[in-house]
């Protein structure tokens, strides 16, 4: 879908460089450039298998790996060169760093106006905060997750995975898909895409913000319940396992109630009317808690499938793997590499009738392509790559 698209990612770390997976699932030409040495920090973050990160692995699939000394002159003039070849240049340095370097995309456009650039930074790259060094952790504290999520009387809880740098790349890949229709299809310029990792989580607390703005109201933490529904919460079964439920619909939150044998309740118009049932949601919980409390998790759950009740049981890794829906659909598949051998991994997501994604490779060795990429972008011969690296420029 996406042949003929050449991404260079020039960011570290997640939210930035998972836009560009993304893209690369779907056949774009993504190159990654690495500083020589190190690399990406991504490739010593977490869990490690011989000396391998294993988020390394699946973030970087699909990619070539280059490596390139982005603060000394002569890499900044190899880079400029890269991009007069290249649609799409992704990055996530602090702004002024990019300038500093010629690396911005007012100088990027000069050397190719065609360019689209996608930089994600922690606030921004306008207003007074926009050179703070920014993490997924603190757009997780500032957009209003953590406040409302958590028990009531506990404190704000962070989530133990990359949800602020998630939904931040989602945002990004999608916004890059717009601006290469818009200068493709429609014959615009290139242009820059500015994304932090605050504004995309925010974007979807929109309950909050309609409560706060038009009845004053700021909401606390309320454990697994919400606001908006009843019965919606997590039940501990007879057999300690956990089931999650959701009455989003007064439909839905009828048929909880005759399920469990509680048909009184639908006739009781504190509890079918879904604004009263809100106001009495605390005995709905704990009308609920306590069937589901005399089942073991498989009795549960026959009876709210048998009912279309909306249940869910709560999965751990393992559950998660084995779901026979999950299974149908190929959600996880097996990938062979060169280093770690088999290696399971998350499929592409989205699915397209007349297109596949795909998980060509996992994440390369540092500097795996140089001689591959430089000579076929830029005419370098073998000796011309190995004389860079000895004068530490690759």
């Amino acid at each position: 879908m996406l042949s003929g698209v050449r991404v260079l990612d020039l960011a570290s770390l997640a939210a930035a460089p998972l836009a560009a997976t993304y893209l690369g699932e779907f056949g774009a030409d993504v190159i990654k450039v690495e500083q020589p040495g190190a690399g990406d920090p991504i490739r010593s973050w977490g869990n490690q298998r011989d000396g391998i990160g294993l988020m390394w692995k699946s973030i970087s699939r699909n990619k070539r790996a280059v490596t390139l000394d982005l603060r000394v002159e002569d890499g900044q003039k190899l880079l400029r060169r890269l991009v007069e070849h290249v649609d799409v240049v992704v990055a996530n340095t602090r702004p002024q760093t990019l300038r500093a370097w010629g690396l911005d995309y007012e100088s990027l456009r000069a050397v190719n106006d065609r360019i689209i650039m996608l930089h994600i930074t922690g606030y921004g790259l306008s207003g007074p905060k926009s050179e703070r060094p920014g993490f997924g952790t603190l757009g997780e504290a500032m957009s209003g997750f953590a406040h409302l999520t958590g028990e009531t009387d506990g404190p704000p809880t962070l989530p133990p995975f990359m949800l602020a740098d998630g939904v931040a790349s989602l945002n990004a890949a999608y916004a890059v898909m717009m601006a290469l229709y818009h200068r493709d299809v429609h014959g615009g310029p290139g242009q820059l895409i500015d994304i932090n990792l605050i504004d995309p989580l925010a974007r979807l607390l929109e309950q909050t913000l309609l409560g706060y703005d038009q009845l004053g109201l700021v909401p606390a933490r309320a454990g697994n319940r919400w606001d908006i529904s009843a019965p919606r919460n997590t039940y501990r079964t007879a057999d300690g396992r956990w089931l999650a439920m959701s009455g989003s619909s007064p439909a839905l939150a009828l048929r909880v109630f005759r399920a469990i044998g509680r048909g009184d309740m639908v006739t009781d118009a504190d509890f079918s009317d879904p604004q009263r049932r809100l106001a009495r949601a605390h005995e709905v919980d704990e009308v609920v808690a306590d069937w589901v409390s005399k089942k073991t998790l498989a009795e549960a759950m026959s009876v709210f499938e048998a009912e279309q009740v909306a249940a869910a049981p709560v999965y751990d890794i393992e559950d998660l793997v084995q779901d026979e829906q999950l299974r149908h659909r190929e959600v996880f598949v097996e990938v062979p590499d060169d280093e770690l051998g088999p290696m399971t991994v998350q499929a592409p997501v989205p699915r397209f009738s007349a297109a596949e994604g795909t998980v060509g490779h996992l994440g390369p060795r540092l500097g795996e392509h140089n001689h591959e990429v430089y000579g076929e972008l830029l005419g370098l011969s073998a000796d011309d790559v190995d004389a860079l690296r000895g004068r530490g420029v690759l």
